[in-house]
C-alpha cells in the first residue's frame, strides 16, 4: 500500500495546524513555529487541487506566522506568556 503526499499533507495540516492553534491560545510561542511548518503542506495541497483563493490566502497565514515569530522570539519585550 503506498501513501499519496497528498495524504501526507492533509496529516500534516491536521497535525500540525491543531497543535499550533491549542500552543498560541495557551500563549507558548513554539505555536507560531509550529504554524509556519504547517504551511508547505497548505502550499501544496491547495495548489494541487486548484483552490486559488485559499493558495494565496495562504501567503497572508504566512506572513501572520512569521510576524508571530519575529514578535515571540526576537522583539525585546515583556511578555506573559510562556516561553
Amino acid at each position: 500500500m503506498s501513501v499519496s503526499f497528498d495524504t501526507v499533507a492533509q496529516i500534516g495540516i491536521t497535525l500540525l495546524g491543531v497543535t499550533s492553534i491549542f500552543l498560541v491560545a495557551k500563549k507558548i510561542r513554539w505555536g507560531f513555529v509550529i504554524g509556519l511548518l504547517s504551511q508547505p503542506f497548505w502550499f501544496f495541497t491547495t495548489f494541487h487541487h486548484k483552490q486559488w483563493g485559499i493558495f494565496f490566502l495562504n501567503f497572508v497565514y504566512t506572513g501572520t506566522w512569521i510576524l508571530g515569530v519575529y514578535e515571540w522570539f526576537y522583539k525585546k519585550k515583556n511578555r506573559k506568556g510562556r516561553q
